[in-house]
């Protein structure tokens, strides 16, 4: 039998990469799969890095449905992502390109896709939190895919290890130390993921016994960290003293841009007060993690393998 077709949406993100990698690595899907990734622009290095791994790159866009069509043409299975824009209407492209995504597989007649979703946190707050913006739209995308006539599974990211090394790097304090801030307490938990190394082992869970999946979320992520443990792990990993600051709500605001505060603080707001994934949310990981197929990087070990950049 000829092997099944996997498309991956966004093959050179830092999902559709692990994804793409770790099928590629593994022993039985690799023979079982043959991959294809769809971008914007096949001609970028990144996406004739993979083209040279074997990998079928095709152009597509969320803005033109016709090509999402093409692409998934002939797929057993599809894996779908959105990305996040910070720009005024962050809960509408969710919306719209989630939606793009989903209704191109259907009218692909892909049997099976495999969507990255997010919980909502105006959900999760019981609307008390009003600016949810991707996690919202994905999660209402989630929704709405499951009315439709494919089989589903979800995988929910955590925060991204990768945020240390640009968002959420560690300043000089001033004082020889180095401070990791927010304005949440000390002791809120993150599900950290890295995602480029592991979202895979996830997905490739799902692709090798996608029944035992089919309509669950994954929460996808090593496991939690408060921002103390995580200015501890970074002081470990760096040799430097890296100490958790929680400033005053508005002191924080005023670093981030105006199109995009609103969205980041009921971010942390949700996590503090609700959890990451909502009720149960270190139960929800812990059952998560391990599913993954393959071992799971730690916040010590990606810091290790990719050094903070501390002056």
């Amino acid at each position: 039998m000829s092997p099944n077709l996997l498309v991956v949406v966004g093959a050179t993100g830092q999902q559709g990469s692990s994804i793409i990698n770790t099928m590629l690595a593994d022993p039985e899907l690799s023979k079982e799969y043959t991959i294809r990734g769809t971008t914007r622009n096949p001609a970028s290095p990144a996406a004739q890095t993979l083209a040279a791994k074997g990998i079928e790159i095709v152009a597509a866009d969320f803005n033109d449905p016709a090509s999402l069509q093409r692409a998934f043409t002939g797929a057993h299975t599809v894996f779908g992502t959105t990305t996040t824009s910070y720009d005024g209407n962050t809960y509408t492209h969710e919306i719209t390109h989630g939606r793009a995504l989903a209704d191109a597989v259907v009218a692909a007649h892909v049997p099976f896709y495999i969507y990255s979703t997010l919980p909502s946190i105006a959900k999760t707050s019981q609307g008390a939190l009003k600016h949810g913006g991707h996690f919202d739209g994905k999660e209402d995308v989630e929704q709405y895919i499951r009315t439709l006539p494919v089989k589903s599974a979800f995988v929910a990211p955590g925060s991204f290890m990768s945020n240390f090394h640009d968002s959420m790097a560690p300043h000089p304090a001033g004082d020889g130390t180095y401070a990791l801030a927010s304005f949440v307490t000390p002791e809120t938990q993150l599900p950290m993921i890295i995602t480029a190394g592991d979202m895979g082992k996830w997905v490739a869970a799902i692709l090798a016994d996608f029944p035992k999946y089919e309509g669950k979320v994954l929460c996808c992520a090593t496991a939690l960290y408060s921002f103390a443990e995580i200015a501890d792990t970074m002081t470990r990993a760096s040799g430097k003293m890296v100490v958790y600051r929680q400033l005053p709500e508005q002191v924080w605001r005023g670093f981030l841009p105006a199109l995009m505060v609103d969205h980041i603080a009921d971010m942390p707001k949700s996590f503090q007060d609700h959890g990451y994934y909502g009720e149960n949310t270190a139960e929800k990981v812990a059952w998560s993690a391990e599913q993954a197929r393959g071992k799971l990087t730690t916040l010590e070990e990606c810091l290790g393998a990719n050094p903070l950049r501390l002056g």
